[in-house]
């Protein structure tokens, strides 16, 4: 029997990068995994959460948790995949704050034990550092989104699978694991702080020498490449799953 995902397309993905999500899907069943995906599903609750409306935010997350329920006669671990770190952190860290001493406290357990994000999955779940066939001509640098790295504690995982992508070279930025500035609202509120930060992460991807920046996060990549067309630079942001479904 293979292994199921039910995928969950956070709404950064859904509604400016559904391509990511797509190559997602292309990955996962490349590799022989079967994907359902629930039409029904909406977001996680985590804007509502961060900008402190946890009452709002705990009734998203509970339709979360109803719409990823395991079904009960499967016998085997269906796993929730993400190609978003930051969805994945809030469910694993910040469901807990919501639902303890609620009556969905146990569900809610169930699905973070099943939920993750896409490069852990390949790797940490399924033994896979490289996907057949993927190919990428020119030299990448990483980013470390703040959430894949300090909630999910993913560093390894993607590095592994985007150093199997033939024609494709890693050069290390400095201060990969600073953060880039988005920060959800932190962007709005506070501008200015936030362009510094994304510019000084820009540059240090230049002065490697990189064609591509790649991360787990849509929402990263979307605020660093915001600054890259602003200042019309020589860099292109990419979703690793977009970099793991290229030259099939």
């Amino acid at each position: 029997m293979p292994i199921t995902a039910d995928i969950f397309i956070p709404c950064f993905v859904d509604q400016l990068y559904p391509a990511t999500a797509m190559n997602m899907v292309r990955v996962l069943e490349r590799v022989g995994v079967k994907v359902n995906y629930n039409p029904d599903q909406t977001c996680c609750g985590q804007p509502a959460y961060n900008a402190g409306y946890q009452t709002q935010s705990r009734t998203v997350a509970t339709k979360f948790l109803h719409d990823f329920a395991e079904p009960a006669a499967l016998g085997k671990t269906r796993y929730i995949v993400s190609p978003s770190a930051s969805c994945v952190g809030m469910v694993r860290n910040s469901y807990t704050d919501l639902f303890a001493d609620t009556p969905q406290q146990s569900a809610c357990r169930a699905v973070q034990g099943r939920t993750y994000e896409l490069t852990e999955f390949l790797v940490e779940v399924l033994g896979i550092t490289a996907i057949p066939g993927s190919r990428l001509a020119g030299k990448y640098t990483y980013h470390d989104s703040c959430s894949a790295l300090r909630e999910c504690g993913i560093r390894a995982a993607p590095r592994q699978l985007l150093d199997g992508v033939a024609g494709l070279e890693r050069l290390e930025m400095a201060e990969t694991t600073t953060c880039c500035g988005f920060g959800g609202t932190f962007a709005v509120k506070f501008e200015a702080i936030s362009v510094a930060m994304a510019q000084q992460k820009v540059e240090h991807a230049l002065d490697t020498g990189a064609d591509f920046i790649v991360s787990t996060d849509v929402s990263c990549l979307m605020h660093l490449e915001s600054y890259i067309k602003r200042e019309q630079l020589p860099l292109k942001c990419l979703h690793v799953a977009d970099v793991l479904a290229s030259g099939w």
